[in-house]
């Protein structure tokens, strides 16, 4: 009985993929933070599964007479990795953009949001864009070399997971003393707390090493993708992240990852002329009041979302202690 093996991208997988790429050129385009772009991508992207789900994931088709499997879709299988499947190891990348359902999706982009936003803020998009591909490219790499055999080689991996344990694991390599808001799991309940970074990685560790060491039979997460990309967010953090400087009154101040970083200054008689409603002065008040740098970059984020230029009314764009507004020309620095 033969089997012939067909490929092709429908056009609800190319689109998906313009998805993907597209909302990370945007938010170079208008410099917003690529956190945002990839929580972007991953909500649009779902959305198609749930659509076109034998497009997105993929689906095998046959009658009596032969096998004919037909593969389409955006997650990776381990048989890829063989030189003859070598063409659809594109879906290294395409895969960390496609979610089963809706609580595999919101369970990874709920903890990214608390990470992601503080992280990027401390070394940037660049390398907190090139951590989270290749950790997430990691993750599955592992997994998959872990797991081969007739059995796993068609199981479809799909998620974020891997990426998100790769920021995870550079954050607490390069600010273990940092803290973060981060929901954390007790049981069947979860809290959000601030809590260091570090703590919240070896909670995560420990939870992956005991349920890979349970090995469930009925238990269809890749968790050897998480251990993947968390090592290797450290790693790539011991590669990317180095000493930095800053300068202060003249005076140049080295320190290093390990050491916190001290809150920003700001010039907040500025930002007080533009928190014209209840809701921005409230929102300054905790950007004056808060003692934790990244936790400080997320509600000055917030609050440059919502203000309006006082001339025009329209949006403004902040970059470097720098306000200004395209429409009209106003400027302001903080």
């Amino acid at each position: 009985m033969d089997v012939t093996i067909s490929y092709y991208l429908p056009m609800v997988s190319i689109f998906a993929i313009c998805i993907m790429i597209g909302a990370l050129v945007v938010a170079y385009v208008k410099k917003w933070m690529v956190t945002y772009a990839l929580i972007f991508a991953n909500f649009i992207v779902f959305i198609l599964t749930l659509i076109y789900t034998d497009e997105i994931l993929g689906f095998v088709t046959g009658n009596q007479s032969e096998i004919f499997i037909e593969i389409a879709g955006l997650g990776f299988r381990p048989m890829y990795l063989s030189l003859e499947h070598s063409p659809q190891l594109y879906t290294l990348f395409t895969s960390m953009f496609v979610h089963a359902n809706f609580l595999h999706l919101f369970g990874n982009m709920f903890i990214f949001i608390f990470l992601g936003m503080a992280f990027e803020q401390r070394i940037g998009w660049k390398k907190f864009l090139i951590i989270y591909l290749i950790s997430g490219i990691c993750g599955t790499l592992t997994h998959s070399l872990l797991n081969l055999g007739n059995a796993t080689n068609w199981i479809t991996l799909i998620g974020a997971s891997g990426a998100i344990f790769g920021i995870m694991g550079a954050f607490a390599f390069s600010y273990p003393r940092d803290e973060v808001v981060m929901p954390i799991p007790l049981g069947i309940i979860m809290i959000v707390r601030r809590v260091k970074v570090m703590y919240v990685v070896i909670l995560f560790a420990a939870i992956e090493t005991v349920i890979v060491m349970i090995n469930s039979p009925g238990d269809t997460t890749a968790h050897f993708a998480h251990i993947g990309g968390l090592l290797s967010g450290f790693v790539l953090a011991a590669l990317l992240i180095r000493k930095k400087t800053h300068t202060k009154k003249g005076e140049t101040i080295f320190y290093d990852s390990y050491n916190a970083q001290q809150p920003k200054e700001i010039n907040f008689s500025n930002l007080h002329i533009l928190a014209d409603t209840p809701k921005l002065k409230e929102i300054l008040n905790k950007i004056e009041n808060e003692t934790v740098p990244q936790v400080q970059d997320i509600w000055l984020s917030h609050f440059f979302e919502k203000i309006k230029c006082p001339k025009c009314r329209n949006s403004l764009n902040h970059s470097e202690h720098k306000i200004w507004c395209e429409n009209c020309g106003f400027k302001a620095k903080y």
